[in-house]
């Protein structure tokens, strides 16, 4: 399976899965049709597949138009997001699982940014490189996390536990190119973190030459994104609170007037 980023709207992400084998694709959360379509094209392949995370519209937009050009496609989503998903035909719930060309999803139920939110984990398959997949959606960004816009901050930290506990070695395909921000915010509470400042000037360089920072590494999320890591000491006093949930709930504050 093959992932192919494609810039979207003005800060998305589209992902596109493609099986070259059998000439066929699977978008995530298609924000617009165009550059899938355009993609499907270049490629000569069939989409068969749309995987939403949550409703909001800059993940769901191509949804009408792509099932326009492929009928037959399936769109999947969270069980909670009924009637809020164009098309949508498979309703997911924690632990179901999804196949696609040679490789099995796992569905994760992420409540927090939505009431409704998934995210699907392709685990590592043998005779790859060893790397699982997660299309996290705005659950957790690379240096960061999603508002909490119809979730609570205890729902949210076990959403982002689920996560935590996934390998090092995943890739974490989230839906912005919102890095830089981040981690800009993320050095206000946990300035001394010599992993932040060494990702923060190498992420500084990319962006300065238009480069993506996604995918990121889970392991790097785990050592320099302060939303994985509201029990450690440094960020607690930083934010004046030892208790987990109170932590991530004031960082989530600040960042949000940041």
């Amino acid at each position: 399976m093959d992932i192919l980023r494609l810039p979207a709207l003005t800060d998305n992400y589209i992902f596109l899965l493609y099986d070259a084998d059998r000439a066929i694709a699977a978008a995530v959360d298609p924000a617009e049709p165009q550059p899938v379509l355009k993609e499907l094209d270049r490629l000569g392949a069939t989409l068969t597949a749309i995987f939403n995370t949550h409703h909001h519209w800059d993940h769901i937009g191509g949804n009408e138009v792509l099932l326009r050009a492929f009928p037959q496609a399936v769109v999947y989503g969270g069980a909670e997001d009924r009637g809020r998903i164009p098309g949508q035909q498979v309703f997911l719930q924690a632990g179901d699982r999804v196949e696609w060309g040679d490789r099995v999803a796992e569905i994760l139920f992420l409540p927090g940014h939505t009431r409704a939110h998934i995210a699907y984990y392709f685990p590592p398959v043998e005779q790859s490189d060893g790397w699982g997949e997660l299309f996290c959606g705005d659950t957790l960004f690379a240096g960061g996390c999603g508002r909490l816009l119809e979730g609570t901050p205890a729902q949210m930290v076990a959403s982002l536990s689920q996560i935590r506990a996934l390998p090092d070695r995943t890739r974490v395909w989230c839906a912005h190119e919102y890095t830089l921000k981040n981690l800009q915010f993320a050095l206000t509470v946990d300035g001394e973190n010599p992993d932040l400042l060494a990702r923060f000037a190498a992420v500084q360089q990319a962006r300065q030459h238009q480069e993506a920072t996604v995918p990121s590494a889970l392991g790097v999320e785990k050592r320099t994104n302060p939303f994985l890591r509201w029990d450690q000491p440094a960020l607690q006093r930083s934010v004046s609170s030892q208790d987990p949930i109170q932590t991530f709930a004031r960082m989530r504050g600040m960042k949000d007037r940041f």
